[in-house]
């Protein structure tokens, strides 16, 4: 199985930070963002990955990640998603990459406390179709939020006003080679973007989705409130299970401009 981390977009809810750095580059405690989502990957057993990058500082994840030599891995891989198509099109540009393997996405913004390794391990062994990772919420209208019966997901909703659970779905997914058909199926939501919600209720319709919840703390990064509670949550967790195998950040000063 490889890893895709999905680190593209402008970021434009952290402005003005974001107007000098990619931001999935700034500082979550003493750790670049882009580090956790990495190192969730490393900790699944998944040694090749792929960053999918954006914007007008892509160049600086090359610069901070190099060859991925400091995560152990075999190699990281970069391409570049122009503008702000959706998840589900920055997640098509890794077609080539996945070569028709399993693949394990990782929102670049998303923290957990803990690991996904069952999940990965129990996918593995999932003959086909795709799997995604839960957390109970009281925010559940920022995210996309799943309707379960019978212990199945039935149906996954987009930023719902009146959301039917409090499960929301985070930003971990596990996908068998026949999501990049599915995601040309895709048509543009009412924001304009493929969206991943699409992308799973194909898989919901299949009847091939499983699911998980996720122990420990998750929180994403993407909004002014939640890049707070990223950082107090790493912070006073202090050598938690993911945080304990992160490298240290290398030399290099993130945002700065090449010159």
């Amino acid at each position: 199985m490889k890893g895709v981390v999905l680190a593209g977009g402008l970021g434009s809810r952290l402005s003005p930070l974001t107007k000098v750095t990619n931001k999935h580059l700034l500082p979550i405690y003493d750790k670049p963002m882009i580090y956790y989502p990495i190192q969730t990957l490393v900790n699944a057993g998944i040694k090749e990955i792929l960053i999918v990058t954006g914007g007008k500082n892509a160049g600086d994840f090359l610069r901070l990640l190099g060859n991925g030599r400091e995560f152990r891995l075999q190699h990281v891989n970069y391409t570049y998603q122009e503008g702000e198509g959706g998840i589900a099109q920055a997640l098509g540009l890794a077609e080539f990459f996945a070569d028709g393997e399993k693949i394990c996405v990782v929102l670049g913004d998303n923290i957990i406390e803990t690991n996904v390794c069952k999940a990965a391990d129990d996918f593995r062994k999932q003959r086909a179709g795709a799997k995604i990772i839960l957390k109970q919420v009281t925010d559940a209208e920022r995210f996309g939020v799943v309707e379960i019966q019978c212990g199945r997901i039935i149906g996954i909703e987009e930023k719902p006003k009146a959301p039917k659970s409090n499960l929301a779905v985070i930003g971990i997914y596990f996908y068998d080679a026949s999501v990049f058909e599915k995601i040309k199926r895709l048509k543009p939501s009412g924001r304009g973007e493929l969206e991943i919600t699409d992308v799973n209720n194909f898989y919901i319709q299949e009847g091939s989705l499983t699911h998980e919840t996720l122990d420990g703390w998750w929180t994403d990064a993407g909004t002014f409130e939640s890049l707070l509670r990223a950082n107090n949550l790493v912070a006073s967790t202090g050598a938690n299970q993911l945080r304990a195998s992160l490298p240290s950040a290398a030399p290099v000063a993130v945002g700065e401009k090449s010159r």
